[in-house]
């Protein structure tokens, strides 16, 4: 097997995860040589790969933006485009095009205990590739990039019209002056509809069931006078941490007092809508907050469509597709020349590549978390992922942060290896995710577990992550350094 390139480290993944493991390494680890290794032609991940009309994100950019660079925009809650233009600034700034191998497909990663090497085989199109590392960083997200989640859903050959889902939208779908019927009620859906409603005919939210939904400002105003006021560094800085603990404190509040936070949502949601409108049965879920996402609108742009009459929400189930739309179980019918299927993701773990330790194929949903980061008995790779009650890139900055803290230790006490390991055998095990919504329940025989107590716990607590990942001994009874 003849090997391509040899790096320290190899990134896996050039979206917002990949470019910001690639910056930390440069700031902290400067004589590690490394590589991104994306499998599409562009860069950006979410944000360059959906298309759909009004895709922004659904956290505030102070959050979602990296540590080491500040977000100046005026809006907090942004659209793709701009996030984008963000990623491919700091792909300018830091030096980083040149370290993006595009359409690298990794389609296999061997570790070697006697060689401490991870070797991987590469996809780019027209031939098979070869790498090899001495750590491996995951950084390819948590859902399927090539399609989406879509149920089976009878006589769907029988629609005249087109289906579509959002992740599969293209720049030739046409709604204007035409009745769309938006599947769905999370985060894809809201932001779809009242982009929609802008030039269609009509906008109907169909769902099942009821979601939270809450409204903030799409500009933070304190935000950009602090920018008016003081260095933008320093202005950054506030604002993060200011929506840090309004986001902590928020959580905690709602996991102390869940009826009453339930009944607050429901009461703004209230007061956003004329009085007429249905909130019980629309927008009144039958769980707690927090045990799904909360759905943000910025504006409440959602709210004024439906105030408006471009758009409404219908809470039924689908009986089948028929030519003119869809018959729904109570009887009634929808008419439609457009279905959007914003019903979700396929949740990938550590994207598409079978790893392979020392002869032994990899199953994740056998193994445990470590410190959110790193899975048990697999040498010298670690992974990105995000929060599920806060922003992804904060606890993605984090898991930078103790990466390279990691690899300086190895290097000044002459490791090569190092490897966590579960030796308690009373280790209580639970779910990897916390979270009822159906893209995890639909995954939740391919993820690992975790364990109940430090380090195999998931705190999804940034104030704990700051402690355990960038300033916590790097030694301890769970992780095993050898050379």
């Amino acid at each position: 097997m003849a090997i391509k390139e040899h790096f320290d480290v190899l990134i896996v993944g050039a979206g917002i995860s990949g470019i910001g493991s690639g910056v930390h390494l440069q700031k902290k680890c400067p004589t590690k040589s490394y590589a991104i290794l994306e499998g599409r032609e562009r860069l950006g991940g979410t944000w360059d790969l959906f298309r759909y009309p009004g895709i922004r994100s659904d956290s505030d950019m102070y959050t979602l933006g990296y540590v080491f660079k500040p977000w100046t925009h005026s809006k907090a809650i942004a659209d793709a485009p701009t996030i984008l233009d963000y990623l491919h600034e700091t792909v300018s700034e830091y030096g980083l095009e040149e370290k993006i191998r595009y359409k690298r497909h990794v389609k296999t990663a061997q570790w070697n205990s006697e060689e401490s090497l991870w070797t991987l085989e590469v996809d780019n199109g027209s031939e098979t590739e070869h790498y090899s590392c001495n750590f491996l960083h995951m950084c390819s997200g948590y859902y399927d990039y090539d399609k989406g989640y879509t149920p089976k859903f009878p006589g769907r050959e029988n629609f005249a019209g087109q289906v579509v889902h959002p992740q599969q939208w293209t720049d030739d779908i046409n709604y204007a002056d035409k009745r769309v019927v938006v599947i769905g009620s999370g985060a894809t859906a809201v932001t779809l509809i009242p982009e929609i409603a802008k030039t269609a005919s009509h906008v109907t939210m169909l769902q099942r069931s009821p979601t939270f939904v809450v409204s903030r400002p799409a500009e933070d105003k304190l935000a950009n006078r602090l920018r008016e006021l003081l260095p933008i560094r320093f202005a950054y800085f506030l604002t993060r941490w200011k929506n840090v603990l309004m986001q902590q404190y928020v959580y905690k509040r709602c996991m102390q007092f869940p009826k009453a936070a339930k009944a607050r949502i429901i009461d703004m949601v209230r007061a956003e809508l004329k009085s007429d409108f249905d909130v019980d049965k629309h927008f009144t879920p039958s769980y707690n907050p927090w045990e799904q996402r909360l759905c943000l609108v910025p504006d409440s742009d959602l709210f004024k469509a439906l105030n408006s009459g471009s758009a409404s929400v219908v809470t039924d189930h689908i009986e089948n597709f028929t030519e003119e739309g869809i018959q729904l179980a109570s009887g009634d019918n929808l008419s439609a020349d457009l279905i959007v299927t914003a019903t979700g993701l396929n949740m990938q773990f550590l994207s598409d590549v079978e790893f392979v330790v020392d002869g032994k194929v990899l199953e994740p949903n056998k193994e445990l978390i470590y410190k959110g980061m790193m899975l048990s008995d697999v040498p010298n790779m670690a992974m990105s992922s995000g929060y599920t009650n806060a922003s992804w890139t904060l606890k993605c900055d984090l898991t930078c942060d103790y990466l390279c803290r990691l690899l300086n230790y190895m290097d000044k006490n002459n490791y090569k290896k190092c490897v966590p390991h579960n030796d308690d055998l009373t280790l209580e095990r639970e779910a990897y995710m916390g979270l009822s919504s159906g893209y995890i329940e639909r995954a939740k025989d391919i993820l690992p577990g975790q364990g109940l107590k430090t380090p195999w716990k998931l705190h999804q607590n940034y104030m704990k992550d700051i402690v355990m990942l960038r300033h916590g001994k790097l030694k301890d009874e769970a992780m095993v350094f050898s050379n």
